[in-house]
């Protein structure tokens, strides 16, 4: 089943849970742990999503390239300006369970700005 969320005006972390539930299939009368799940979802206006409080001057992502000392880090207003979906499809990403099945889920994820 495919299922088209208007992510305008929404918070961003109850958006997520909602989609990682979603992606696993939970909605499924015939859910299964044990398999990826077969839902779509696409969500459209990500570039419209809501944090509260100070989340876009406080929250940090980091980054580390591999080399010594090479810690990048971002705030959520930097990255939100560069790319909306990666900060959504990230949020979802570590909402979905920890296991081998987490990858072929999120690509049944599709955000359109």
């Amino acid at each position: 089943m495919d299922y088209v969320i208007n992510a305008e005006n929404q918070k961003l972390g109850r958006l997520a849970s909602q989609i990682a539930v979603i992606l696993q299939g939970k909605q499924s009368p015939n859910y299964d742990p044990r398999l990826a799940g077969t839902d779509k979802i696409i969500i459209k206006n990500a570039s419209k999503l809501v944090v509260t409080g100070k989340k876009a001057e406080q929250k940090i992502y980091y980054h580390h390239t591999g080399y010594m000392g090479h810690l990048r880090e971002r705030s959520f207003k930097q990255l939100f300006a560069r790319s909306p979906a990666a900060v959504l499809r990230r949020a979802v990403f570590n909402m979905l369970p920890k296991n081998r099945l987490r990858a072929k889920r999120l690509k049944r994820l599709v955000i359109q700005d």
